[in-house]
């Protein structure tokens, strides 16, 4: 498997094909990533087109004793931070497309779903933190590096989102089981 570096290098001595290699290997998972931090499905489209013609335009800058996907998730979070709207910590989450079961069934199990519960509970930065920890596999330097922090700050953050959500999850479990033995 060719590496991201290598692609990199190869879509700076004018590779169309690496740099598209690039974006069908990230393609998805920024997508993910963004449609947490977006109004709608085509907000987060739009970023992740920004966050690719940023990376091509400034692939040049990208030093390899980095990760690449530290780097990219970087220019993505500063494209969704630079959307004139703000995803509202209150706001309601509707299916995009209501006939697909699998949305009806995340927004009707809101309280079940751990990153809705995280989104809800967590600052952006400390959501932004967890994701790219447990969701995207980088390591804490790497998630500080990408949300431009220091490691002290992330293994905080880390640490306290995952008590947050241990306790509101804890609390969540037994008031259901309360409910379940009443009911």
């Amino acid at each position: 498997m060719v590496t991201d570096e290598q692609l990199v290098e190869a879509s700076l001595q004018g590779s169309a094909a690496a740099f598209n290699e690039i974006v069908e290997r990230y393609q998805e998972r920024l997508l993910r990533f963004l449609l947490t931090r977006s109004a709608s499905r085509a907000d987060a489209e739009d970023a992740i087109q920004d966050t690719f013609i940023s990376a091509y335009r400034y692939l040049y800058s990208f030093n390899p004793r980095w990760r690449f996907s530290t780097w990219l998730y970087r220019i993505a979070l500063r494209n969704v931070a630079s959307q004139p709207w703000r995803y509202s910590q209150d706001a309601e989450i509707e299916p995009t497309d209501p006939e697909d079961p699998l949305q009806i069934c995340l927004v009707a199990s809101d309280h079940e779903n751990v990153w809705l519960t995280a989104k809800r509970l967590l600052s952006d930065d400390a959501y932004s933190a967890m994701w790219l920890r447990y969701v995207e596999d980088m390591s804490v330097r790497e998630v500080a590096r990408a949300l431009n922090k220091s490691v002290s700050w992330a293994k905080v953050t880390l640490l306290r989102g995952r008590r947050r959500l241990k306790l509101e999850l804890a609390d969540s479990t037994t008031a259901a089981a309360r409910s379940e033995s009443y009911g």
